[in-house]
């Protein structure tokens, strides 16, 4: 098994965050959110996971190390393919062509899941599993159409018009890696696109005209972390998944405080006269002092002084004294 993590894109929904740090590797409960969707899809794929490939922009020598640490974490090799153009889902994975073999999972790294089900590598039925959901409204995503026995019969890129409500969640298993490869090469060889870009749904489209069967997969639940407030949701959900102690680093410390669980607290993070929580993710060496935060993500060596924080997010090596407020701030800045 080889799992395609296509994560070149710049992540504007999520600015000022994503200005110093690829939003994939934006913390939700104290981990990279791509760190958690490899996780999540290890522990369901049914056979062991070889590669872990991941296509990026630009993103610096440290950014790289990091991703091959997580994979190399998960008993994976860990290897790095780069997008320097954004030309579209199909055109992304197709960067990572050397990974497309054998049985494959393609999993875009801006989502979490719950779920409950092994991938059945073996299944004479079908020849692909497509995860969706059930949205309320479907046009800015992809979408299947499915028949009475629950086989996929077609795929729609952002339809405008109803067509259906299962959504594409960004995950996808192909039984056969080689021919999704040649498919998407196809698109680029004819340079076919849908609404400019070369989509994977004009991929599946070919494959399924051409008699591969696919089937939707269900999730219990869909986490999406495409913006600041939908993050900070995600944060809070991950964190009641998993309400326990280890959520509590052992080298954080409380003084004269109250922590309402499920929290997250790293190593070294300081908390003083203050009320965190619930849903609060204190990144490593944070220092609260004398505030109230509560359903926020806080990163790595900021310094919270007397104010009273929700539902919001705060990079890391920042400076917040004496307000309340909902914050979005990037790293590095100063308010006082």
């Amino acid at each position: 098994m080889r799992i395609i993590v296509p994560m070149a894109g710049m992540g504007k929904r999520m600015r000022p965050h994503t200005l110093t740090v690829p939003k994939p590797l934006i913390p939700v409960a104290g981990k990279p959110i791509v760190q958690r969707l490899m996780e999540d899809i290890t522990k369901v794929c049914g056979e062991k996971v070889e590669e872990i490939a991941f296509i990026i922009g630009d993103f610096g020598a440290e950014t790289e190390q990091n991703l091959i640490a997580i994979a190399e974490s998960l008993g994976a090799k860990g290897s790095i393919h780069h997008q320097h153009e954004a030309l579209g889902t199909a055109h992304a994975i197709l960067c990572a062509k050397d990974a497309l073999k054998g049985h494959v999972v393609v999993a875009f790294a801006d989502t979490l899941f719950k779920a409950d089900f092994t991938i059945k590598t073996d299944d004479p039925k079908s020849d692909g599993i497509i995860w969706v959901n059930k949205i309320d409204d479907p046009r800015m995503f992809g979408v299947v159409t499915t028949d009475e026995n629950g086989t996929i019969t077609g795929f729609v890129e952002k339809p405008q018009d109803f067509v259906s409500d299962l959504a594409i969640i960004g995950i996808y298993y192909f039984q056969d890696g080689e021919y999704l490869r040649s498919e998407l090469q196809y698109l680029l060889d004819n340079d076919i696109r849908e609404k400019g870009e070369y989509q994977i749904t004009n991929a599946l489209e070919n494959m399924r005209a051409k008699g591969s069967r696919f089937t939707p997969g269900a999730v219990t639940e869909w986490l999406d972390c495409g913006n600041k407030d939908a993050t900070v949701y995600t944060n809070q959900r991950v964190l009641e998944f998993i309400n326990d102690d280890s959520l509590i680093h052992t080298g954080a410390k409380v003084v004269n405080s109250v922590v309402i669980k499920p929290c997250y607290l790293g190593d070294g993070v300081v908390i003083e006269n203050s009320v965190v929580g619930p849903h609060a993710s204190i990144g490593k060496g944070t220092v609260v002092k004398g505030s109230i935060i509560k359903n926020s993500i806080i990163q790595e060596n900021t310094q919270i002084i007397s104010a009273s924080i929700a539902d919001s997010m705060v990079g890391s090596f920042v400076e917040y004294t004496g307000k309340a407020d909902e914050l979005s701030m990037g790293d590095y800045s100063t308010s006082k």
